[in-house]
């Protein structure tokens, strides 16, 4: 199977999968649980996920293992099990894609804040690596580094993985649309800051995800243009803007309003699309029929 950088470099859009951490939650998570261990005691339920994503026409899915970092892991007790939780995670995905799909291995943020000392740069970067470590070792093709606010948190996990094992690396930064109409981070960041910062660490795509439905994703890829023709972007927009009611809450997007964006995101630069927190198989299979019926490369 050729490669993910391979494959986008052939000018043809691809999709990526939708929301996991919701998923869990309909099949029974629990607010206090720990979803990565589910891996270990609910492997049939994760891998069922991960199943419905490919058979929505997904051509790559992530691993359940977003929160398999040491700290956060720690929380629950489960630091001494990174290596098994996260090669775990991988393995249930790689069943799910079989030899004709790719499996993105999810590393999310520590919790850990640099700028207040809470952990040195070292301790991050031996947290990326041997989370990155094992999921390469399940069976990732590549490594999505993802909802990132910190410039150097991100900057760190690339070069872990990049330095670790033999697998393509993303990375996205999650960003607000402040006053004025310009997309920060958290912590300040713009998709130009990113974008320079992330392409000179050695990722190979780069991107945004959740904290935006794709209509302002358009936005975000647009910058990320303006500041470099080639890298590849991957997108893993929301199905909205989160909505809260009665305790409860929900997401707007409907399938077919995400899917009305697609050529749109697609023109303007992005080569992933994928769906983040709301989204569901729906919400991909719409968005991969668009994919699919856009023959040909596209012209940026």
């Amino acid at each position: 199977m050729n490669t993910i950088i391979q494959e986008i470099n052939k000018g043809k859009a691809l999709v990526s999968d939708g929301a996991w951490g919701t998923f869990l939650q309909q099949k029974g998570l629990a607010p206090r649980e720990c979803p990565e261990e589910w891996n270990i005691t609910r492997a049939a339920d994760v891998l069922d996920i991960a199943q419905s994503y490919i058979e929505a026409g997904a051509h790559m899915i992530e691993t359940n293992s977003f929160g398999g970092n040491y700290f956060k892991l720690k929380n629950y007790g489960l630091e001494d099990r990174v290596y098994e939780i996260n090669k775990a995670a991988a393995q249930i995905s790689r069943k799910a894609a079989g030899p004709d799909h790719f499996v993105l291995g999810s590393v999310g943020p520590t919790g850990k804040m640099l700028m207040m000392e809470e952990v040195t740069e070292e301790e991050l970067y031996d947290a990326f690596k041997a989370q990155s470590v094992a999921l390469e070792a399940g069976g990732a093709d590549a490594i999505v580094i993802e909802t990132m606010t910190d410039i150097e948190e991100a900057r760190i996990a690339v070069k872990a993985v990049k330095e670790n094992t033999r697998c393509a690396v993303f990375c996205t930064m999650t960003f607000d649309k402040i006053i004025g109409g310009a997309y920060r981070t958290m912590m300040g960041i713009s998709p130009t800051e990113m974008t320079e910062a992330l392409v000179e660490a050695g990722a190979d795509v780069i991107g945004a995800n959740c904290g935006n439905g794709i209509a302002d994703m358009i936005g975000i890829v647009k910058e990320i243009r303006e500041v470099n023709a080639q890298i590849p972007i991957l997108i893993h927009a929301n199905a909205g803007l989160p909505h809260y009611h009665e305790g409860a809450t929900t997401f707007p997007e409907t399938p077919d309003d995400m899917a009305s964006r697609v050529k749109e995101i697609i023109v303007a630069g992005a080569n992933i699309i994928g769906g983040c927190c709301g989204t569901t198989p729906d919400h991909i299979s719409k968005v991969g029929q668009v994919v699919k019926s856009l023959e040909g490369p596209i012209s940026h």
